[in-house]
């Protein structure tokens, strides 16, 4: 795969994904992905972006639960 950037070679290999997000700090260590050889930029295939995302959806839902339980 060529890197979107600097058009050098990308490997298989992992790479971190932070988000700050409705008032929590979310952090993965080693997400599979993409990464140049010569600029770092990662690049998430399809199927991790998706787990990624599920994985937000179901945090915000129980988020929400802890919330309105301790409004209580």
């Amino acid at each position: 795969m060529e890197c979107l950037y600097c058009k050098a070679r990308m490997r298989r290999g992992t790479a971190p994904f932070t988000i700050d997000r409705n008032g929590y700090h979310v952090s993965w260590d080693n997400i599979p992905a993409w990464v140049c050889d010569q600029c770092g930029e990662v690049m998430f295939e399809a199927r991790e972006v998706d787990r990624i995302q599920e994985a937000l959806v179901n945090l915000d839902r129980e988020t929400a639960t802890l919330v309105s339980q301790s409004a209580n």
